[in-house]
């Protein structure tokens, strides 16, 4: 959704890469330069006007003028700036000190209401609450009937006693849920309720005696970020006629310009609390203003990139791979599968690289990124036997065949994926042998030499400077931390979460594999 906004500022900020110091006139063009940036983003008038006038008081201050590298400091400021826009620090959800809490949604009519129950339900469900929809939407067709689709999906329950469709009372529903939530043990209700095509009195009224019903924790206005300045003044109307607590961003996938999402904290003075980015119902998180504004700087999202990593790599799965590689033995086809599984439940590889610093200015091969690929790699190792995947030497000529007509592929792609594969396990072997662990020449290296020095052990490795165990938390599954000064890139760029390399990959190549003259 920022795409535009972060190519203007990277160009921006890369004029001021070349000035050893900023006299008042960069200041000013920078300034103004980016208040265009901003304006051209849908960013509200009032909101420009307070972040430009705080960007050009902290940049004719000391910490710009005695910096060292000027242009940095601006780049900082800047990102500061966004971050308070923003909201600062993120707020959690209120609950109840006497369950159930109330979480009240309002909105107008497609901004993603009923969606965004689901997903926030899925959510809380996660952390270990009992959410109980509640279906107060009782005048958009079907819209009853989708919470129920969108309830079962997540795994809750739904309250949903009126059929919908322009009969019954919404307000009684809201009321009702509350006795039946206590009934049934949930801690959590969340009230979806109805929206319009544009403010009117109806609506308001309406979404105000839910309110006095049901007298929420939370009244969250849901925002379509694709929709603009029209968003904002919506959510100032629901500010005054309602009441709002808080803020959540829907369709932030979307390629609008993304002013509202930077405007709506400092114009309703409520904070941002969930994003919603996509139609699946994982795909919705915590707003994070820092995180926010590091994307929008092209400063990648890490913190994001590592707990999405978490999620998908289960801790038997890390244990189980941490102690193969500990233990000194081989990476298989099958340990390869698991791996590649894992990564693709984190989404498109698209967006999982676009949350590493830099990848901004490879947008444009970013979308060309083909997944197909990675789902024709997990069909040829499936298509193998159990023992063909342990020991791949073993797959010759008419093996080949066999799995490419298994897999729908040609001998190339099984032979591409061999070959590849067959580098990633050297270079397992020489992160093995960098680490000194079990199994690795430098490992009985060491064991030799301490047995000379007639020190106990062996070969017991040292990992993370312990007498073997204890594993540093540096990558998601506790593999060891690379050797300082060590370029991941020349191990075979970038590298799956979890802390295991794969060769270097030409992602321009992906959706059309290069040449093999191996058959």
């Amino acid at each position: 959704m920022f795409d535009t906004l972060s190519d203007r500022l990277s160009g921006i900020f890369g004029k001021l890469r070349g000035k050893g110091k900023l006299t008042d006139a960069d200041i000013d063009a920078t300034a103004r330069e980016i208040r265009l940036a901003l304006l051209e983003a849908d960013v509200a008038l009032p909101v420009v006007k307070a972040f430009i006038a705080r960007l050009k008081e902290r940049a004719r201050g000391a910490e710009v003028s005695q910096a060292l590298n000027p242009a940095q400091q601006i780049i900082k400021i800047v990102n500061e700036e966004l971050i308070e826009i923003l909201g600062g620090e993120g707020r959690r959800l209120q609950f109840a000190k006497q369950p159930p809490t109330v979480i009240m949604l309002a909105g107008l009519q497609g901004s993603g209401k009923t969606t965004l129950a689901g997903k926030l339900s899925r959510w809380l469900k996660g952390q270990g609450h009992q959410p109980l929809l509640v279906a107060c939407d009782l005048q958009r067709p079907n819209a009853v009937n989708q919470l129920q689709v969108l309830a079962q999906r997540a795994g809750v329950d739904v309250y949903a006693p009126q059929p919908g469709n322009g009969v019954g009372d919404p307000v009684q529903v809201a009321r009702d849920s509350i006795e039946h939530a206590k009934r049934t043990a949930k801690d959590i209700v969340i009230v979806d309720t109805a929206g319009r095509l544009g403010i009117d009195a109806e609506m308001m009224q309406q979404a105000a005696d839910i309110r006095a019903a049901v007298d929420p924790d939370e009244v969250i206005f849901v925002i379509d970020a694709m929709v603009g300045q029209d968003a904002v003044r919506t959510a100032e109307a629901f500010r005054d006629g309602v009441g709002i607590t808080g803020v959540v961003l829907s369709k932030l996938d979307g390629d609008a310009r993304g002013g509202a999402a930077l405007s709506v904290r400092h114009v309703t003075g409520q904070p941002i609390l969930f994003a919603s980015t996509g139609e699946k119902l994982e795909d919705f998180d915590v707003f994070h203003p820092d995180r926010m504004a590091g994307r929008i700087l092209d400063m990648g999202d890490l913190l994001t990139l590592i707990e999405q990593a978490e999620q998908a790599f289960d801790e038997d799965q890390k244990e189980k791979m941490a102690s193969k590689l500990l233990g000194g033995e081989q990476f298989t086809l099958e340990d390869f599968l698991d791996q590649l599984i894992a990564v693709r439940k984190m989404g498109p590889i698209a967006n999982i690289l676009g949350m590493m610093p830099g990848m901004g200015q490879l947008k444009g091969q970013l979308d060309e990124l083909d997944d197909s690929h990675f789902d024709r790699v997990t069909a040829i190792i499936r298509s193998m036997t159990p023992g063909e995947r342990t020991n791949p030497k073993i797959i010759n000529g008419s093996r080949r065949l066999r799995i490419a007509n298994g897999s729908g592929v040609t001998v190339m792609d099984v032979n591409q994926l061999l070959n590849r594969f067959t580098e990633a396990q050297k270079m397992m072997k020489q992160m093995t042998g960098m680490m000194g662990l079990p199994g690795s020449r430098r490992s009985a290296t060491k064991s030799q030499k301490n047995k000379r020095k007639g020190t106990k052990g062996g070969n017991r490795p040292r990992v993370g400077g312990r007498p073997g165990g204890g594993m540093p938390a540096g990558f998601p599954g506790g593999m060891p931390q690379l050797p300082p000064g060590l370029d991941p890139n020349a191990l075979g760029g970038g590298g799956l979460p979890g802390g295991f390399k794969l060769p270097k990959l030409d992602f321009n190549k992906l959706s059309k594999p290069p040449k093999d003259d191996n058959n």
